[in-house]
């Protein structure tokens, strides 16, 4: 497939190096321009553009950036976009670390709606609660015992099979956390962030979520 990627920190570079390993055809963005993805690129085959230009012609789009940096990417980045393109969303919200309050996820609405929001897209929540060393290091064939489990929300459902199919084929398994509303279930804080569980302990975790954030996730 041909797959844009606007973010190369932890999770983009190794998205990048995993999924040109397996034959697909990626572009990588970054906020601060191709010739700072020379290095990238020259080890990975990936072709490296500016961020107006990642999801040219794409049918997945990985957006793996801080979620501060949502609203200021450029207006129509994916008009160029493949009819039906799945969007990925791999975000989380640091009010303390990072991103500063964002007032309408302080009041409820889960991080990947506001994102949907600020891009104008649907969008497939995945890799949000993964460590990017295990995207390199933990895949395992279909079947075989402890295999790693994503959870993966997200209403279009067309989509949510295009990314639970790439991550199959990425050597993870997945399980279904249901619509873009149920996604708070794997934001930081709950039991399935960070977990490497397999798909019953994942299930379980996604389970027993609570949707109090708790006040090392708040602003």
């Amino acid at each position: 497939m041909k797959i844009g990627i606007i973010g190369a920190g932890n999770i983009g570079g190794n998205l990048t190096r995993r999924l040109t390993a397996l034959g697909h055809d990626v572009s990588v963005a970054n906020s601060r321009g191709p010739h700072t993805l020379t290095a990238l690129a020259e080890e990975t085959g990936a072709t490296p553009v500016p961020v107006e230009e990642a999801a040219r012609g794409a049918q997945v789009v990985v957006v793996t950036i801080p979620l501060k940096a949502v609203p200021g990417l450029p207006a129509g980045f994916l008009d160029g976009a493949a009819a039906n393109a799945a969007v990925i969303d791999t975000g989380n919200y640091y009010p303390q670390q990072r991103d500063g309050r964002i007032a309408e996820i302080e009041e409820g609405l889960t991080e990947s709606r506001w994102t949907e929001r600020q891009i104008g897209h649907p969008v497939i929540k995945a890799f949000n609660g993964t460590y990017a060393q295990d995207i390199l290091d933990k895949p395992l064939p279909k079947g075989a015992p402890g295999r790693v489990a994503l959870p993966v929300s997200g209403d279009d459902e067309a989509a949510k099979k295009v990314v639970r199919d790439l991550i199959d084929e990425l050597g993870f398994d997945t399980v279904d956390n249901g619509g873009q509303d149920d996604s708070w279930r794997q934001q930081p804080g709950t039991p399935v962030y960070g977990n490497a569980g397999d798909v019953e302990e994942i299930t379980k975790a996604l389970a027993a979520a609570s949707p109090e954030r708790t006040p090392e996730w708040r602003a």
